[in-house]
């Protein structure tokens, strides 16, 4: 694709990405969800297509996925096209009715592109070259790289973009934000920084380069930043992993402006996140019509509840993924979901029986719009031989996540002529709906300078998230470009960049209503990772009605603690104490050290509304739950206490609940209901489906 071409494809892409679709667009709402599985005709023999695809319609499937890795086989030879197999594939699964997902297969360069030109490999910070033989290898900010990616792209564009049995595009694989130390990364670096800063001086005031004698006098005696380097300059590193995040979002952009210059409106575009949510390029892509992620569970992390949790997962680990996901654009699909044992993890273990099944409905509960699951077949030979598939190596036996998987498929069938699309929350669910503030440029900042090395960006976020879950409610974790008046509660934690227009918001937000719960860490610095010329925390005083005396960082064997009415709460990581103003609350003080009584936790009106600063991260977040359990006290929101691993969301007119732990529960909430999935008690890995408005 030449130059021109390139730029017309991406000024018809941005256009494109102006007119938001609705989920309507690509998915009817009265299917509820729908379920699909990946399949690489290219790895089986011709002969097995046509009943492997009758086979996969038969079990309840509804959509299919070709293509993801197969550059190779789309381009055996440089500017020679073949898509004689894939045209086969896709007639074959279209006369079974499966629609098709199509990938882009940019993850994997044929090899004769990678040997003809090496110099699009990524290169490591300590000079060596990735090389052909995995995936992934290829620099997505190099130029020479990008353009041989589109001009592949166009051809399957061309070919298929009006196909009415394509539903849809995945860009790419799992893209993830590449620390590339090559020479393109370096210019294109340096180019960053020139569109970002007028002059040198610009960028030395930003970065603080008189610290050290760092002073640049030209862009071009810049390099990438040494992530071995320990002292090395945390704003350098702050603008260099902007630059990363922003190619990969860049390459994906590229890639679906080029398919929309052949694909019809009714064509999604889309690509499989892993939710490293602190990455940086995930919501940030203008041409995406909605963003997926991909999700496993059980692989060995140890996360569940009781002795056989590590079969079952963290509980809010799909949940979460879900609360991020759905409010980037509105609606989101799963693109990969484990159906059984893996193959990369620490411990490969089976999952509980169940437990496929349980991950299913926790996607669907969130509002997902579909769900897709990594694979079909399990794979004879590669990487990932012990990667179990919906059948096993013959090809045709089901295997135990393929059995959950079609149970799932028969339940949502089941489902469609009982729900109501679009149908209302229950009352007393979306008044306690809440929304958590995240900027990863918060995370990476902290986590640059930790200032304790216990201390952990996430786990602090998910004290907040894991309190609100148990309080039965809706949560959205939401950027700043978004609408805070849209719900009761806001939680800010440990936001440490800001500016005041930021704060302006936060004061209007509570000043018409709002509940605005703010923890430690937050208003320290502005957006370049300074600290302001004022007293330490200034920026937040006239906010939460109070001054920042100090903080501090205890010992993990010391004795910190928090009281907080009868009760005390146990931290170390990080503490603030505050000098109040007149009219300002005092819900928690230091219980120890030399600054006893000192205020932890404050509350104030403002407005029509309220503002809370919780200054400590405690050690089990139980201090956070409580006080948010205040805050809804205040505002006279009742909440629910639900035990940890039990979950309820409401959509399309149904409850849903979901048990993750290892007892059987009791519901008392969906008692009287009319049950259409489930019954009560609720065992662990057990679903109940309810008629929420009856």
């Amino acid at each position: 694709m030449s130059k021109k071409a390139l730029a017309g494809a991406l000024l018809s892409g941005l256009f494109l990405s102006l007119m938001p679709a609705s989920a309507a667009t690509y998915f009817p709402p009265q299917d509820l969800t729908t379920v699909g599985a990946y399949y690489y005709p290219e790895h089986w023999d011709e002969k097995e297509w046509a009943r492997d695809f009758k086979q996969m319609a038969d079990l309840g499937f509804e959509f299919t996925h070709f293509a993801e890795f197969a550059w190779a086989q789309l381009e055996p030879k440089d500017g020679v096209y073949d898509f004689t197999w894939l045209d086969k594939a896709i007639e074959l699964a279209g006369a079974n009715n499966l629609k098709i997902v199509l990938c882009t297969s940019t993850a994997t360069p044929p090899v004769w592109l990678v040997r003809a030109h090496p110099e699009f490999l990524i290169t490591n910070e300590d000079g060596t070259k990735l090389d052909h033989g995995a995936r992934q290898h290829a620099s997505f900010v190099n130029p020479f790289y990008r353009e041989r990616s589109l001009q592949m792209i166009t051809e399957l564009a061309k070919r298929y973009g009006k196909d009415k049995r394509v539903i849809g595009w995945q860009l790419d694989n799992e893209p993830a934000v590449q620390f590339d130390y090559g020479e393109a990364a370096q210019q294109g670096f340096r180019a960053f920084l020139k569109e970002k800063y007028p002059t040198i001086e610009a960028l030395n005031a930003a970065w603080g380069t008189a610290f050290w004698s760092q002073i640049y006098s030209d862009f071009d005696e810049i390099t990438l930043p040494k992530r071995a380097m320990m002292f090395m300059n945390p704003h350098q590193i702050m603008d260099y992993r902007r630059f990363a995040a922003s190619q990969t979002a860049l390459f994906l952009d590229m890639q679906s402006a080029c398919i929309k210059q052949y694909a019809t409106p009714a064509q999604f575009v889309t690509t499989n996140y892993i939710p490293n949510y602190g990455e940086g390029h995930i919501g940030t892509c203008r041409n995406l019509d909605f963003h997926s992620y991909t999700r496993y569970m059980v692989f060995g992390d140890k996360t569940g509840i009781g002795p056989q949790g590590f079969r079952v997962g963290d509980p809010l680990r799909i949940a979460f993924a879900n609360d991020f996901f759905r409010p980037i654009d509105g609606l989101y699909g799963v693109m990969e979901l484990q159906p059984g044992q893996v193959n990369w993890g620490e411990v490969n273990a089976q999952p509980l029986p169940g437990a496929v099944r349980l991950w299913l409905w926790s996607v669907f509960a969130g509002d997902s719009k579909f769900t897709c699951t990594y694979r079909y077949r399990q794979p004879l030979a590669g990487m990932e031989q012990y990667h179990y598939g919906i059948v096993g190596t013959d090809g045709v036996t089901v295997t135990p996540g393929g059995k959950e998987y079609v149970q799932f498929i028969q339940e949502i069938k089941q489902l469609r002529s009982q729900a109501q699309p679009g149908a209302k929350a229950p009352a007393s669910y979306t008044a306690r709906r809440a929304a958590i503030l995240h900027n990863h440029e918060n995370d990476w900042n902290m986590e640059r300078q930790k200032q304790n090395k216990y201390w952990d960006t996430e786990k602090h976020q998910l004290r907040y998230y894991e309190a609100l879950k148990a309080f039965g409610a809706p949560v959205d974790i939401i950027k700043e470009n978004k609408d805070f008046e849209t719900y009761p509660f806001l939680i800010v934690p440990a936001y440490q960049l800001i500016d005041e227009a930021l704060v302006e918001r936060w004061k209007e937000y509570a000043s018409k209503g709002g509940h605005l719960i703010i923890s430690c860490r937050t208003g320290h610095k502005d957006r370049f990772g300074r600290l302001f010329p004022v007293k330490f925390g200034g920026k937040l005083f006239d906010l939460i009605g109070a001054e920042l005396d100090f903080y501090d960082l205890q010992h993990p064997d010391g004795q910190g603690a928090v009281r907080v009415g009868n009760q005390s709460y146990g931290w170390f990581t990080w503490g603030e104490a505050f000098k109040p103003y007149p009219g300002t609350e005092v819900w928690g003080t230091f219980e120890n050290d030399f600054y006893a009584n000192k205020p932890a936790v404050i509350h104030r009106k403002l407005g029509k509304g309220t503002v809370t600063y919780i200054g400590v991260d405690s050690r089990k977040g139980d201090l956070e739950k409580a006080i948010l359990q205040k805050v809804y006290q205040v505002a006279g929101v009742p909440v629910l206490d639900l035990p940890q691993g039990l979950l309820i969301e409401y959509r399309d007119g149904l409850g849903i609940a979901l048990n993750y732990s290892d007892q059987t529960l009791d519901l008392p909430i969906a008692k009287g209901k009319k049950h259409l999935i489930g019954q009560l008690p609720l065992p662990t890995t057990g679903v109940l489906v309810w008629k929420a408005n009856e």
